[in-house]
C-alpha cells in the first residue's frame, strides 16, 4: 500500500524549544495513529544556537533559518520528490529568517507542494510589514492551523484570512493516570508541604518574580508551602544575555527571605519526570507577562496532570480555565492578585481536590492522541481520496483489568483508572472478564493469565446458590447485597452460562481442576433456563450451549437449545414487519445478541430457518447502527422505539463490543466481506472514528473510557468497559484488512487544481515588496 508522506518543517529536538517539543510530541502521536499508512519526514529548522551533531532518524533536512540560499536548496531538492503529499510548517515568528520570518515567505514561493502551516503566535494590530507576510503565508497555504479560537479570530479581522482556512487544532497533552499526590510527594521527598508549581524554559515573560513576590504572604499562612521552579533557562536567552534572569531570581529569593521555601530545578526534565512533578503540585502557576502569547504547552500540561491552575489572561488560559478548573487572574504583574489566589486555594482543600479532577477530565480530549486525529482529517483533505490512512492497532494492555482485579475478583467501576472499592462486584463483570482472558489465553498462556481466569471463575461459583441459580452483586467485604432480590437477574445468568460453555468449549489448554469446576457450575444452572422470559438472556444462554457442545455432545443440551431459538423465532413473528425486521418494537441494549444466538442455534441444530432470520434481522440491525463510516450504537439515554424519532449518543463501548463478536460470528458463517469491513469501522470507534474525533481507549494501561456523550467522553475506565475494549482488541487481530480512517470532506481538490492555485499565487507574490533575496 501506497503511504502518506508529510514533510514537516520545524525546530526539532535535541534543540530544546518549545516548537521542537511540541512538533515531536505530535509527530510520535502521528506515527503511533497511523504509522502503516503515513510516513513523516523532518526538515529540521537551525540557528547559530544549535551544535547538533545527530538528529532523530526522521529528520532528513536542516535548513540554516538565517540563510535565504538554504531555504532555496531545500526546496529546489523537495521540488524533485513526487511522494511527499504536503508539507506542513511549524509557524513561530523567531524560528524563520528575514524580517518578521520573510525567509519563510520565499521558500514557500519556491516550493511546489501543497502546504499546510500552524501559527502558534498571532500577534494583533500588525504593521503594513507583518500584515504582508502573514496575508502572503495565508494565501500561500491550503489550510491554516491555529491553537486558540482567539488567534482565529485575530487571523480574519487583522490579517483579512479566509475564513474557510482557518481551523483550530488545540495544544495537545500527554495523557497520565490518576496518581494520588502524597504517593508521587514521597518519592520526592516533599511530603508534609503544599507544593506549588511553575515550569518552563525560563525567560523574562514568564514573570516568575511576580509570584515570588506574592510567596511572604502565603508562607505567612501556610509555612510549609514549597515553590518549584522547574526548567533550564530558554538557550536564545543564554545566548543573548547569559543567566542574568535566573540569577536575578535567586537574588530576589533571599533578599525575600525564601530559601526554604522556593527549590530551582535547573533542569531539562524528562518528560516522565516532568509530569510527576506537575502531578504532585496543589496549586500551578502560569504568570506570563505577555497578553498577546496565543497559548502555552505548559499550562496545558499541568492541566492534564490534574493540578488546578492559577493562570495570567492570556488567549489559552481564557478559553481553557473556568471556576471549575481553577483562578484565572484578572490582569498582570500583580503579586497581591496572585498571593490573594494562592491563599484562596490552599485554604480550600476539597475545592483544590474537585478543580484538579475537572481539570483533568477536560484536558482529556486534547490529549496528543487526539490532536493527531485532526491533525490526520486536515491531511486528507488533500491527500487522495483512493489512499484513506489506516489506523494502527493499539498493543494489547491488561494493566487496568489487572487494576481492577482483587483476589476475590473484577471491582465494577473506577474513578478515572483507580478501581472503586465501593462499588464491589458483580457476576456481569466476572463472566465478561472470564470470557475475555480466555480469548487472551489462546494468544498468550502465560500462568499470569491463567490465574486471572481462575479467579473469575472462582467468583462465578461463589455467587452461584443451591438452587444452581446466580446472584449478581456482591459488596467489597464479599457478601451479597439486597439489589440481588431487586431487579431481574435473568441477563446476569445467561452471561455466566455463556462464559462457563466457553470456557469447556476448549479444555486442552486448562488445568482438570478448572475444568471440572466450571462444569458441575455449568449443569447446574442449565435446568433453570428454560423458564427464562428475557429474549437476551435466552440469547446468551445459547451462546452458552452451543460452546458447550462443541467439545461436549449432549442431546438433552440440543433439545433446550431448539426450545429456546424457537421462542426467539416467535417473538420475531410478533413483531416483526416489512419496515422493522426485529425480535421487539424498539431496540435497546445488547441488541446483535440476539441474531448471533439465532445462528448459535442453527450452528448446533441445523434448522436453517434460524439463520436466515439471523441474517435477516442481524443485517436489519446494522442498517441502524452504520452511516456515513461509523458506528452508531443505541443510546442508554433512550432506547429507540420503531414508532419514535432516534436518540443519538451516549453511546457505550459494550455495545460496540458486542456488535463486533457477532460481525465476527456471521463473517466466520457466511464468508460475507462486508460484515470484515464493518468489523473494521466498529473498531475504529474506539480509535476516534466517531462524532467527537476522540480515542476510546486508554494506551498508557488498556483500559477503555466509559461511554461517548453527546460533548464529551466519561473517562471513567470501568470493568464492563475495558473488559468489553479487550474482547473486540483480540477479535480484530484476526482481520488482516485495515482499519481505515475516513473524513467527509466536500471540497478536496485536484493535484492539478491545486497546481494552478499554487500558479497563481507566485504571480501574484512575484511583484511584493516580500525579499526572495
Amino acid at each position: 500500500m501506497k503511504k502518506f508522506k508529510i514533510l514537516f518543517i520545524c525546530s526539532y529536538p535535541p534543540r530544546q524549544c518549545g516548537i521542537a517539543t511540541y512538533s515531536q510530541d505530535l509527530i510520535t502521536a502521528l506515527k503511533k495513529s497511523f504509522g502503516a499508512s503515513m510516513e513523516i519526514e523532518v526538515c529540521a529548522l537551525e540557528n547559530e544556537c544549535c551544535n547538533i551533531d545527530e538528529y532523530p532518524a526522521e529528520v532528513s533536512y536542516r535548513i540554516d533559518a538565517n540563510k535565504v540560499s538554504s531555504f532555496f536548496n531545500i526546496a529546489d531538492k523537495l521540488n524533485e520528490r513526487e511522494d511527499i503529499g504536503m508539507v506542513c510548517v511549524q509557524h513561530e515568528f523567531g524560528l524563520f529568517g528575514g524580517e518578521y520570518g520573510s525567509h519563510l515567505v520565499a521558500f514557500l514561493l519556491r516550493l511546489n507542494i501543497p502546504i499546510s502551516c500552524v501559527f502558534h503566535t498571532v500577534l494583533p494590530n500588525p504593521d503594513l510589514k507583518r500584515l504582508k507576510i502573514i496575508q502572503a503565508l495565508g494565501d500561500l497555504s491550503e489550510k491554516i492551523i491555529v491553537l486558540t479560537n482567539k488567534s482565529a479570530e485575530i487571523l480574519k479581522k487583522d490579517y483579512s484570512i479566509e475564513k474557510s482556512k482557518l481551523r483550530v487544532i488545540p495544544h495537545g497533552t500527554h495523557i497520565v493516570l490518576w496518581k494520588e499526590k502524597q504517593a508521587l510527594k514521597n518519592k520526592y521527598g516533599l511530603q508534609d508541604k503544599m507544593i506549588i508549581s511553575t515550569f518552563g524554559l525560563l525567560s523574562k515573560n514568564k514573570g516568575i518574580e511576580t509570584t515570588l513576590q506574592a510567596l511572604p504572604k502565603v508562607i505567612d499562612k501556610f509555612p510549609h508551602t514549597i515553590y518549584l521552579i522547574l526548567g533550564k533557562t530558554h538557550p536564545e536567552v543564554v545566548k543573548n544575555e547569559g543567566e542574568i534572569y535566573r540569577k536575578s531570581l535567586i537574588e530576589l529569593v533571599d533578599k525575600l527571605g525564601l530559601n526554604n521555601n522556593v527549590i530551582f530545578i535547573n533542569e531539562y526534565l524528562e518528560l516522565k519526570i516532568l509530569l510527576e512533578y506537575l502531578a504532585l503540585s496543589d496549586i500551578y502557576i502560569f504568570s506570563s507577562q505577555d497578553p498577546n502569547q496565543a497559548v502555552s504547552g505548559t499550562f496545558a500540561y499541568a492541566m492534564s496532570c490534574g493540578s488546578p491552575v492559577i493562570s495570567t489572561p492570556i488567549p489559552h488560559s481564557i478559553e481553557c480555565l473556568d471556576a471549575s478548573t481553577g483562578i484565572l487572574l484578572n490582569s498582570f504583574e500583580d503579586s497581591l492578585e496572585i498571593g490573594n489566589a494562592i491563599v484562596n486555594l490552599l485554604q480550600q482543600p476539597a475545592l483544590r481536590a474537585s478543580m484538579g479532577q475537572n481539570a483533568f477530565t477536560k484536558m482529556r480530549a486534547f490529549s496528543w492522541e487526539n490532536i493527531a486525529l485532526s491533525y490526520s482529517d486536515m491531511f486528507m483533505e488533500y491527500l487522495k481520496k483512493q489512499n484513506p490512512l489506516e489506523f494502527v492497532l493499539p498493543i494489547i494492555k491488561i494493566d487496568h483489568l489487572e487494576n481492577m482485579t482483587t483476589d476475590f475478583g473484577m471491582l465494577q467501576f473506577s474513578s478515572f483508572d483507580e478501581p472503586d472499592t465501593s462499588s464491589g462486584y458483580t457476576i456481569d463483570d466476572n463472566a465478561r472478564a472470564l470470557i475475555s482472558m480466555l480469548m487472551y489465553y489462546e494468544q498468550n498462556a502465560s500462568a499470569k493469565i491463567l490465574h486471572l481466569i481462575e479467579i473469575y471463575l472462582n467468583f462465578i461459583v461463589f455467587c452461584q446458590q443451591e438452587n444452581g441459580k446466580f446472584y449478581n452483586y456482591v459488596d467489597f467485604n464479599q457478601h451479597f447485597t439486597s439489589q440481588n432480590d431487586e431487579v431481574n437477574l435473568q441477563d446476569s445468568n445467561g452471561r455466566t452460562i455463556w462464559a462457563l460453555g466457553y470456557l469447556l468449549s476448549d479444555t486442552s489448554q486448562l488445568p482438570q481442576h478448572l475444568v471440572i469446576k466450571a462444569e458441575n457450575c455449568f449443569k447446574k444452572a442449565i435446568p433453570n433456563v428454560t423458564s427464562f422470559e428475557s429474549p437476551r438472556s435466552m440469547g446468551f444462554v445459547l451462546k452458552g450451549l452451543y460452546f458447550y457442545q462443541k467439545n461436549n455432545q449432549d442431546k438433552t443440551y440440543i433439545v433446550i437449545a431448539q426450545k429456546l431459538a424457537d421462542e426467539l423465532l416467535r417473538i420475531f413473528h410478533i413483531s416483526a414487519d416489512n419496515q422493522w425486521e426485529w425480535f421487539e418494537d424498539y431496540l435497546t441494549y445488547a441488541n446483535s445478541v440476539l441474531p448471533d444466538a439465532l445462528l448459535y442455534a442453527w450452528r448446533i441444530t441445523k434448522n436453517k430457518r434460524y439463520k436466515e432470520v439471523a441474517e435477516i434481522t442481524f443485517d436489519f440491525l446494522l442498517s441502524q447502527y452504520f452511516m456515513k463510516g461509523q458506528i452508531k450504537v443505541i443510546s442508554n439515554d433512550g432506547w429507540f422505539h420503531k414508532r419514535n424519532k432516534r436518540i443519538f449518543y451516549g453511546e457505550q463501548p459494550i455495545e460496540i463490543a458486542y456488535t463486533i463478536l457477532s460481525l465476527d460470528l456471521f463473517y466466520k458463517v457466511t464468508k460475507k466481506k462486508k460484515y470484515a469491513q464493518q468489523l473494521h469501522t466498529a473498531f475504529s470507534w474506539f480509535l476516534g472514528n466517531n462524532h467527537l474525533k476522540q480515542i476510546m481507549h486508554n494506551p498508557l494501561n488498556g483500559g477503555c473510557y466509559d461511554g461517548l456523550e453527546r460533548e464529551n467522553v466519561n473517562i471513567n475506565q470501568g470493568a464492563e468497559s475495558s473488559i468489553c475494549y479487550l474482547m473486540a482488541r483480540l477479535i480484530v487481530e484476526k482481520y488482516p484488512l485495515g482499519t481505515k480512517h475516513t473524513i467527509m470532506s466536500p471540497n478536496i481538490k485536484t493535484w492539478n487544481e491545486l497546481g494552478a492555485i499554487k500558479r497563481n499565487k507566485k504571480s501574484t507574490y512575484k511583484n511584493e515588496t516580500v525579499s526572495r533575496k
